[in-house]
């Protein structure tokens, strides 16, 4: 079943996945290994953001890279070699899993050369889109939300009202520094009360100046319109490009931007605390993992648990 078919009421046919970042939060792992390849349980991250837009109808993901991070698309690629060992040795559930990631989509790289921010690596993708393409998905690699789902109804929401649709998470008051946070209105006819008109975008505000506790939850369709009002903002702090900075000259040009609250889960796979609780969550799910890991976990949090020494002469 193709992409198409699986998700018939598809807004996108193209997936960016910026992956150029080092990765220093993880450092001394992304020494070699770039941070989109540490598994997740037994999945890369970027192999999930990857399902994830495959699930959703997209047929190609382009990946921002930088000089050096072959390696992120180098996963996408068939190892033959592999596949042949493993097949040899009936090690076929295995073999299942190496295949998943060549035949989720089309693979396109770009690179980006230096690190100029998130709008510089989105904007690297419009060389390589067709003609006739309205409309992109950017996916950040490092969030992870769960379950799987909101870019569908993102979807609904652009064919319903067009212009650019986010995903937004409702996060604690205190913890607003921390994102980019939306201003928001109702939409009065939308039945998902979910569904919220933007006015504005903020970029980590102070609590007491945060114009809501919507924030950006790393999900993105965006019109083609993006790429021209990312030629034409400014450069910010470090002569780096905001996607935000662009989001908001399109709604002060009157360009509809909406965004859909996912109630679900969010996390961070960009820092380690945000990594593990993504691999409990998704180790939990798994019928391969999960029965032993929870069984694991109620002991070892129980008031009772200690840990017992082996005593040696």
């Amino acid at each position: 079943m193709t992409a198409a078919e699986k998700s018939p009421d598809a807004c996108f046919r193209t997936a960016v996945v910026p992956a150029a970042g080092l990765g220093t939060r993880f450092l001394p792992a992304t020494k070699t290994v770039p941070k989109e390849l540490l598994p997740v349980v037994d999945t890369p991250g970027i192999e999930l953001v990857a399902g994830e837009a495959a699930d959703s109808g997209a047929r190609r993901l382009v990946i921002v890279t930088s000089p050096g991070k072959d390696g992120v698309v180098a996963h996408f690629v068939e190892d033959l070699v592999l596949e042949h060992k493993l097949e040899e040795r009936g090690k076929f559930q295995l073999l299942e899993k190496v295949r998943r990631a060549p035949g989720l989509l089309d693979v396109t790289s770009v690179v980006q050369d230096e690190p100029k921010g998130l709008g510089h690596a989105v904007a690297q993708a419009e060389r390589v889109l067709d003609d006739d393409e309205d409309a992109i998905a950017v996916l950040l690699p490092d969030d992870l939300v769960l379950p799987r789902g909101v870019l569908d109804v993102m979807c609904r929401v652009r064919r319903k009202r067009g212009g650019s649709v986010l995903c937004a998470i409702d996060v604690p008051k205190d913890q607003v520094s921390s994102y980019g946070v939306f201003e928001v209105e109702a939409v009065p006819d939308a039945v998902n009360p979910n569904v919220l008109k933007v006015n504005g975008m903020v970029e980590k505000p102070a609590m007491e100046d945060a114009p809501s506790t919507f924030a950006a939850a790393g999900r993105y369709i965006l019109d083609r319109a993006v790429f021209d009002a990312l030629r034409r903002i400014e450069p910010g702090a470090g002569g780096e490009l905001q996607l935000t900075d662009a989001i908001s000259l399109m709604i002060a040009e009157g360009h509809p931007v909406h965004v859909v609250v996912h109630r679900g889960a969010r996390h961070d796979l960009g820092n380690p605390g945000g990594y593990l609780r993504a691999a409990v969550d998704i180790a939990l799910d798994s019928d391969e993992y999960g029965p032993a890991l929870r069984e694991w976990l109620e002991q070892r949090l129980s008031p009772d648990w200690a840990p017992q020494l082996t005593q040696y002469e």
